[in-house]
């Protein structure tokens, strides 16, 4: 695999993974639809540490009874996640150890990162925001993962400082690929400007079709905002209006309504079509927030923030830099005028990056401490109990199952509370900045 700087070929398969073989920790984080545990894996003596994200089966079901997974949508997105990690063998990206899955839950195991997220690290800083080196070490390497991962033709569509971690050796890892797609290459044939102007007509008899549905995955019905809201319809009409008809792509593009609202691309509000210009976008504004402490586009409610994404230009206060400038042109609303890979490593702002051996020779700004707390460890009982009580808190299965339930997870997080070395994690959003978000 990787050791420290170095990209070493990974020549292993992940194996299955087995709660006998592996000491789980504690929890250090939940997201969407898992909770991922510290464990520590290997003989006695020789123990590594690994994340394990495991996912609640039973809320799979439930999300895909409700209708947002589609035909076993969410199960396909689990399964595409993990095909993407086992794909990876980059220094940045997630390796996947192991497989774990029983009949309630299943499990990914990917290497531990000791140094929390970026969000937490910018925050520790005194004014909240890093300097331009600094901004330059981390930006240069999400360019190298995000290249390697277009190279797959994975767009990652989540890009955001929570899904950037700290590794052991200071350098980042990218991690969770819950949102990401896999974007085809256009054949000869649709690149002809006939089948382009016919595929561009069909593709907008789908949005118009789509649009209300598209827009419900953002706005609930507590936000008081409607998918057909007329402000924010003008909005989308005045951007599909500005928006540049002539560039031919050589991917096909995605049409799905993903993303963390502040890190959307405008392209994806306005239901276009997107590719892999989007993170490009999402890199913008990671840079921006890096940069200023703040992302650029957020309002009062969603509503705002999209009518920004789409309308409002990025505020780059300060003297003209290098930077403020490379950001101007990742944040240009227009994703064929937006810069691209190639013009982003020949920016001023990486003057002097030596791209192919900078991983080898790069010093990180901050090295996490190699500090981990050792307990009695949680048996597979207790972590199919701990997470089912996170997604299903007032549990009626089955009458006094639900109560059962609710006790293995007050017994789980009084053992978390008793080691001094670990961190309880809440059954509801989590206030801790450094706990993995996936």
């Amino acid at each position: 695999m990787k050791d420290g700087n170095n990209q070493q070929k990974n020549t292993t398969l992940p194996s299955s993974l087995d709660f006998q073989d592996l000491k789980v920790i504690a929890p250090v984080g939940r997201g969407a639809k898992g909770v991922v545990f510290l464990t520590k894996t290997g003989p006695t003596g020789d123990q590594s540490c690994m994340a394990l994200k495991v996912i609640s089966k039973a809320l799979i079901e439930k999300k895909n009874k409700e209708g947002r997974g589609g035909d076993g949508g969410e199960y396909k997105r689990v399964s595409f996640e993990e095909s993407v990690l086992r794909r990876l063998d980059h220094a940045l990206l997630p390796r996947l150890r192991g497989v774990i899955e029983t009949d309630k839950i299943l499990g990914f195991g990917i290497d531990y990162c000791h140094g929390g997220n970026l969000l937490s690290l910018r925050n520790k800083q005194s004014e909240k925001m890093f300097s331009d080196d600094t901004i330059r070490f981390y930006a240069v390497e999400l360019v190298l993962a995000l290249e390697y991962l277009h190279n797959l033709g994975i767009v990652y569509r989540d890009l955001k400082p929570d899904n950037i971690m700290i590794q052991q050796n200071g350098h980042i890892m990218l991690v969770d690929f819950d949102l990401s797609t896999m974007l085809n290459k256009k054949s000869t044939k649709s690149l002809s400007l006939d089948s382009f102007k016919s595929f561009n007509l069909e593709t907008q008899k789908k949005h118009a079709r789509r649009k209300k549905f598209s827009f419900s995955r953002f706005y609930s019905c507590n936000s008081g905002i409607s998918p057909c809201d007329s402000d924010l319809e003008n909005q989308l009409r005045l951007y599909n209006n500005s928006m540049s008809r002539s560039e031919f792509d050589s991917v096909e593009k995605s049409n799905s309504f993903v993303g963390t609202e502040e890190y959307v691309a405008p392209e994806i509000v306005a239901g276009k079509g997107h590719d892999f210009s989007a993170d490009w976008w999402s890199y913008g504004v990671v840079l921006y927030e890096m940069l200023y402490g703040t992302t650029p586009f957020t309002g009062a409610n969603r509503e705002e923030t999209f009518h920004r994404i789409l309308r409002k230009e990025p505020e780059l206060t300060g003297e003209k830099t290098a930077l403020r400038d490379l950001i101007k042109r990742l944040l240009e609303k227009d994703p064929s005028r937006r810069i691209k890979v190639d013009e982003i490593k020949g920016h001023d702002f990486f003057k002097g990056v030596k791209w192919d051996t900078v991983l080898e020779i790069a010093r990180p700004p901050y090295i996490p401490a190699n500090e981990v707390g050792d307990t009695v460890g949680f048996s597979k009982k207790d972590v199919e109990l701990f997470v089912h009580g996170v997604y299903f808190p007032k549990s009626d299965d089955a009458g006094n199952e639900g109560e059962k339930n609710n006790k293995g997870v007050e017994k789980i997080e009084s053992n978390c509370e008793n080691n001094n070395n670990n961190k309880k994690l809440s059954h509801g959003q989590t206030e801790n900045e450094e706990f993995y978000i996936f």
